[in-house]
């Protein structure tokens, strides 16, 4: 596709993506979970800590195959799972290492993000194909996710080239803060970061630069986002969560 055949595509693509959403005015994706205490969003870069201060008030969200990186910390059900449409039946190397490594796992509520709304029984039956449980299911789709954004940042983004986009747990993580979390700690989330927990492909890492830009937008707002990653909190200036920052934030709930 020539330059200017990419422009015009890209063109017609953000005028109708935006004009749909102006019209239906979507909301940012339900929750049913209350969160009583910290979030830890767990990514799936490489390292991965388990948060200092662990409580029964903390609650888990994966994305995509990260949950099968925190067993060890005796997790065996996360309260919610973010997982991208293709990973349930694409055939790529990520997606069909996601699938083996969630095979006979299960999540409390599952969110699936882009996939049809009118082809929900094929997702069912996709992810029984897998054995991948959950007592919850949701479909979320581009415009709920958009509108997450926009609720949480003010920024509209008509997501039709990948470097305008969050990464899915830069997403879960604005979910968390909307709906209502006190604080949010990231594990796995490295923008600078490439492969993953699960897998050894070592693969390159979309969404580098946007996420950088949503997190530093939430941290100048004053945001209660907080990393257990040692690394990521000198290169991203996020403050690290410590056994002190957890019994600080005990003592206020």
């Amino acid at each position: 596709m020539t330059t200017v055949r990419k422009w015009l595509t890209q063109t017609r693509q953000r005028l109708h993506r935006s004009l749909k959403y102006r019209l239906n005015r979507p909301l940012p994706p339900a929750c049913t979970h209350v969160f009583k205490g910290p979030v830890v969003v767990v990514g799936s870069a490489p390292v991965i800590h388990k948060p200092e201060g662990w409580s029964a008030d903390v609650s888990v969200i994966t994305i995509n195959g990260s949950q099968s990186a925190i067993r060890a910390w005796g997790v065996d059900v996360p309260d919610i799972a973010f997982m991208m449409f293709n990973q349930v039946e694409g055939t790529n190397t990520n997606a069909v290492e996601v699938r083996r490594v969630l095979s006979g796992q299960r999540v409390r509520s599952l969110y699936v993000l882009l996939w049809r709304k009118n082809a929900r029984q094929r997702l069912v039956d996709g992810l029984k194909a897998f054995g991948y449980g959950y007592d919850d299911l949701v479909i979320v789709d581009r415009y709920e996710r958009m509108s997450l954004l926009e609720h949480m940042t003010g920024r509209r983004n008509t997501e039709v080239r990948t470097e305008d986009k969050c990464s899915n747990g830069v997403n879960a993580v604005l979910f968390a803060l909307y709906h209502g979390a006190p604080q949010v700690i990231i594990t796995g989330i490295n923008p600078n970061s490439t492969g993953h927990s699960y897998n050894q492909t070592g693969l390159a890492r979309a969404h580098v630069q946007m996420d950088k830009t949503i997190i530093e937008q939430l941290l100048a707002e004053g945001r209660p986002l907080f990393t257990a990653d040692p690394q990521v909190s000198r290169d991203l200036k996020i403050p690290l969560w410590t056994g002190e920052t957890a019994a600080r934030a005990s003592a206020r709930t």
